[in-house]
């Protein structure tokens, strides 16, 4: 009850602000490291390497607690979805001033029919495990409010029994010339 409620709080404080009217320039590599230090204990528990190819030094602007927040769910997701002593993998990619921060797993996977609904508020793919997971079905629909809200976008590529790969992308604000 507790996460549902912190979950509640952190979608409707997502929802009410505007990270871009005062935004803070923001390390990717920065982010992507936080999240992955708050899954640590989960990931060890459950035996699933987190592996992370160092991103480009790149800087967007927004509200830095934000896509920590979702870069977190997105890799909490991965954990708890993906079968004890497999790999998460996090990685960037560069297109078009646009920064894509990939988390892909070797999950259960993401029936076709069920990929258009898992960003809506409460679903559940398969609801009978949402005991094992722990999960609010608020995850995903934070990240993509996220996402909106700092100029970008969430996709995702599933294939059932195979695994899936969400991307944040958003746009650049500006690349450093050293790893921060």
């Amino acid at each position: 009850l507790t996460d549902l409620v912190q979950e509640i709080i952190n979608l409707s404080r997502v929802q009410d602000s505007d990270p871009l009217q005062l935004p803070q320039e923001v390390s990717i590599g920065y982010v992507i490291r936080e999240a992955i230090d708050q899954c640590h204990i989960s990931s060890e528990n459950r035996g699933i390497s987190v592996k992370y190819a160092e991103p480009n030094n790149v800087l967007v602007l927004g509200d830095r607690d934000q896509l920590i927040m979702a870069i977190h769910n997105l890799i909490e997701n991965a954990i708890n979805y993906s079968p004890e002593n497999t790999k998460v993998s996090i990685s960037t990619k560069i297109e078009d001033k646009v920064v894509s921060i990939l988390v892909a797993d070797q999950g259960i996977g993401i029936s076709e029919s069920e990929q258009g609904r898992i960003f809506e508020r409460f679903y559940r793919v398969d609801p009978a495990r949402s005991r094992q997971t722990g999960g609010t079905g608020l995850g995903l629909s934070i990240v993509k409010h996220v996402a909106n809200k700092h100029g970008g976008e969430v996709t995702l590529w599933s294939v059932e029994n195979v695994g899936s790969t969400f991307s944040i992308r958003l746009p650049i604000h500006s690349l450093t010339s050293e790893r921060e």
